[in-house]
Order: structure tokens, then sequence, then C-alpha cells
């Protein structure tokens, strides 16, 4: 049943993932990755990372998909389409053969691991057990983050903030 269940969810991730690529219209394009994001999340859930997948799909489907996708109503840009060209093309081509060469590359020597009930541990992906690494192992580079994000916030408040006489077009 689980497996059956991730090949189905992986070929569904794999369709809507292509369609953002192709779909001509940008908005069609930011629902096909919504799409995506929900299947990613139906992944971490098999995985047993049941808090990945609620911040998968509040973070990412919820809060940055309608940014992108107010972004993209906003400059309107069904008015007109640009013509890209051969070279633009064909460096893409060559740009996404050398990431699929670079993939097979990590990927053959990668081992699949099976089932041991002897030392499976079905708590892996739980908050309780993220929130011990995240606070042990990983501190630093958690402090740096919310330091980082600090900053940007009150960047984003400095750029906006409105001074007196100045005026808006």
């Amino acid at each position: 049943m689980t497996d059956n269940l991730f090949f189905f969810l992986a070929s569904l991730t794999l369709l809507c993932a292509l369609m953002v690529v192709v779909s001509k219209s940008p908005v069609h394009s930011v629902l096909f990755l919504i799409l995506t994001f929900f299947t990613i999340s139906g992944h971490y859930i098999l995985l047993n990372a049941q808090f990945l997948a609620a911040v998968n799909i509040i973070v990412y489907a919820g809060a940055i998909m309608v940014l992108f996708l107010f972004v993209i109503m906003f400059l309107n840009q069904n008015e007109e389409r640009v013509k890209t060209s051969v070279v633009s093309k064909v460096t893409g081509t060559i740009a996404g053969g050398l990431l699929f060469v670079v993939l097979v590359a990590a990927l053959k020597d990668a081992t699949v691991r099976t089932y041991d009930p002897a030392t499976f541990n079905s708590q892996i992906g739980m908050v309780e057990n993220l929130g011990k690494v995240l606070f042990s192992d990983y501190l630093l580079p958690f402090e740096l983050a919310s330091v980082l994000f600090l900053v940007a916030m009150v960047g984003a408040v400095m750029l906006g903030k409105k001074e007196a006489g100045e005026k808006h077009f």
C-alpha cells in the first residue's frame, strides 16, 4: 500500500513540476507549484516527518505562493509575450542536461537501506526530536539564521518607512 502511494505521489510530483516549467501562463505555473508542494508534503508524511509536512504546507504552499501569485498579478505579464532566442534555449537545455548528469553521478553510489525492525525508530521525524537536534547540534546556525531574519525585518521596515514630506507616487 505504501509503495503504491509513494509511486503515485512521485509521478504526480514530477508531472506537476513539469507543468510548472511547461505552462505558458504564470498564474497556472504558480498553481502547479502549489500542487507540487502539496505532493512533497505527502512524501514527508510517508517519511514520518509530519512537522515538516505541516511547515511545508503552511509556509511554502500558503505564504510564499500567495506572495508569488500577488506579484505575478501585480505585474500583469499577460499583455506582452517575450520571445526567447535560440541561444537561451540551447543554454537552458545544456544546463538542464548537466544538472541531470550531476544528479545521476550523485545517485550512482547511493545505497538504499531496507527496513530493519530492530533498529527502526518511529519517532525520528517528530517535533521533539527535531527540536533537540536543532537546539543542541545546530544551535549556532539556528541563532545566526534568527539574527539574519531580524536584520531583514528591520531593513524591510526601514525601506517601507515613509519620511515626513516624502511623496509616494
